[in-house]
């Protein structure tokens, strides 16, 4: 089983780029976020036509977040992230696939910091964990994919310090990841590839993908009844060249 994890900013601006990966790497599930289409302007019938059945939850102009199956038709269980009735930012969403509950994460950027939008970071990754015990609690099968905007080491960024100030780094925001994988949850690239450097984003601003200067933003979160059948993880990197690409490549783990 082939679940893969892609921020493609922006559904409808960049089909061509999804539907192609979609043929080349026939992956059976893919979670998407940054969507920047509404409910209604989801891609539905394009994605159907390449094969896949989705479930969405969009919001207008920013976040979004959706799950493919390929050749079925996703089993909804959550549009929302519990713990604040008042968040209206659309940035988590649940299936179940093939006895695989799957959740879509768009984690807040949290920038600029220190300020709300850095406290609603910690509080919505706060929630995450909540829920995430909540749900490995129940023994079924699951992963937690998406990107998290952290960067959980320094081996997940490239030599720089350009980034200090960036939520994405702060010390706050790796312990908040840190207390969500805790001693259950098996971070998936990380332990298939332990002391590599692997990226996930690469800014389009000062030649960083020229450079390779990168960050790994995209994680997967294997719940323990799950993680055994890990067999392998890696990123489409090549994807993240192609003419009108996101700035993040699809990430992707095998399941045995």
């Amino acid at each position: 089983m082939l679940i893969a994890t892609f921020n493609i900013n922006n559904v409808n601006n960049r089909l061509a780029n999804l539907v192609e990966w979609l043929a080349e790497r026939k992956p059976d599930v893919v979670c998407l976020q940054e969507l920047k289409a509404d409910q209604r302007s989801f891609p539905k019938d394009a994605l159907s036509g390449a094969g896949y059945g989705a479930v969405w939850q969009g919001q207008k102009s920013w976040n979004g977040v959706a799950i493919l199956a390929r050749g079925a038709e996703p089993i909804l269980t959550r549009t929302a992230l519990p713990g604040d009735a008042s968040d209206n930012q659309a940035r988590y969403i649940e299936a179940a696939v093939n006895g695989v509950l799957v959740a879509s994460i768009y984690a807040p950027n949290g920038n600029p910091q220190p300020g709300p939008k850095f406290d609603y970071k910690l509080a919505w990754l706060d929630r995450l964990r909540l829920h995430a015990n909540a749900l490995r609690k129940t023994g079924a099968p699951v992963v937690l994919a998406g990107d998290y905007n952290v960067v959980p080491t320094d081996l997940d960024i490239y030599p720089s310090k350009s980034y200090a100030d960036n939520a994405l780094v702060q010390p706050e925001s790796r312990a908040a990841f840190k207390r969500i994988v805790g001693r259950s949850w098996t971070d998936a690239l990380r332990a298939v590839h332990q002391g590599d450097r692997m990226y996930t984003f690469w800014d389009y601003k000062r030649q960083r993908w020229e450079r390779d200067a990168g960050l790994r933003l995209d994680h997967f979160l294997l719940s323990p009844s799950i993680a055994e059948r890990l067999v392998d993880a890696g990123v489409d990197k090549d994807v993240r060249a192609r003419p009108g690409a996101s700035d993040h490549a699809p990430a992707w783990i095998r399941l045995g």
